[in-house]
């Protein structure tokens, strides 16, 4: 593999990322005949076929997994090299991939512009999600960090805790609990719950404490997102589980309220996660830093 360039293995990783060599080469600004011929040079270096060209979208081939697993190690480590390099004389530059989770979304810009303030020269990029799409984002080296409670066991993640996620049970403003105090788990089991869609890690939450509750609900409703989730609730459809961060706004108005349920809230970690295989750039490092320092504040939420 003498003649395999670094931008040959940027091509390649776009064109595995994106599934597609037109849009790799919208990507990467250069043309699609440059991105086929590219694709070809490493097949005749390699000997092998990387895609599988007849599927759309494109497929890797068994060889062509191989290679990008270590395609996107080596360049992880040539953008710690070049990190290094512009922080010698103190300067800071390059970007930054930040992934996290729907409900962070309503206090990280806040952070986000701050550590931009402080180091202007940086570009920021951001992806929401849910935790389990966004871990295995991060576990491809496509994010840098994450943002996102407390991971699972299994996951090859480091995790900082900086700050405090409370969640509790919301309603429209006139539900027949809204004004009673202690509410029993049980008083609920007549109530639908608008529940959010699989794979969300508040949903995984909640049907926990229901199972620890012996609780069977009425959960008819699934939607995506807590802004369809707020949505439904403030028409009445039905109660929710809900981080207090994405309902500040609402609850400040009295267009929805907090039920007063027997041991809620419940509080979770907000936590930065980072590779463990993989050391941070400088750059990486800097922002990672700052959310530790600065996340708390910036998370501070009433209910």
């Amino acid at each position: 593999m003498r003649n395999v360039t670094l931008r040959g293995l940027r091509i390649f990783e776009a064109a595995t990322t994106t599934g597609s060599f037109l849009k790799a080469a919208e990507l990467m600004n250069i043309t699609q005949s440059a991105v086929s011929q590219n694709i070809r040079q490493l097949e005749d270096e390699i000997g092998s076929r990387l895609f599988d060209t007849q599927a759309r979208p494109i497929r890797l081939t068994d060889t062509g997994a191989e290679l990008l697993r270590h395609t996107r190690v080596i360049l992880a480590q040539f953008s710690v090299a070049e990190d290094a390099l512009s922080t010698v004389h103190g300067q800071h530059r390059g970007q930054v991939h930040v992934g996290v989770v729907s409900p962070a979304q309503y206090f990280m810009p806040r952070l986000l512009a701050d550590f931009r303030r402080l180091h202007p020269d940086l570009r920021i990029k951001l992806s929401q999600g849910r935790r389990d799409q966004l871990l295995a984002l991060l576990a491809e080296r496509q994010v840098d960090l994450l943002v996102g409670g407390y991971p699972p066991a299994e996951a090859e993640v480091q995790a900082d805790v900086f700050a405090r996620n409370p969640h509790a049970i919301i309603a429209a403003p006139d539900h027949h609990l809204a004004r009673q105090r202690d509410i029993p788990w049980p008083l609920l089991a007549g109530d639908t719950f608008i529940m959010r869609e699989a794979g969300s890690a508040t949903r995984a939450f909640l049907e926990h404490l229901l199972q620890m509750q012996r609780l069977q609900v009425r959960a008819d409703i699934e939607l995506q997102g807590p802004e369809a989730i707020k949505a439904a609730v403030m028409a009445g459809m039905g109660i929710s589980f809900a981080s207090a961060h994405t309902f500040q706004s609402e609850l400040a108005a009295s267009r929805l309220v907090v039920l007063d349920v027997q041991g809620m809230p419940k509080q979770l970690d907000w936590c930065v996660l980072t590779r463990r295989d993989t050391p941070l750039t400088a750059t990486q490092n800097l922002l990672r830093e700052h959310v530790l320092a600065h996340g708390a504040g910036a998370a501070a939420c009433t209910l």
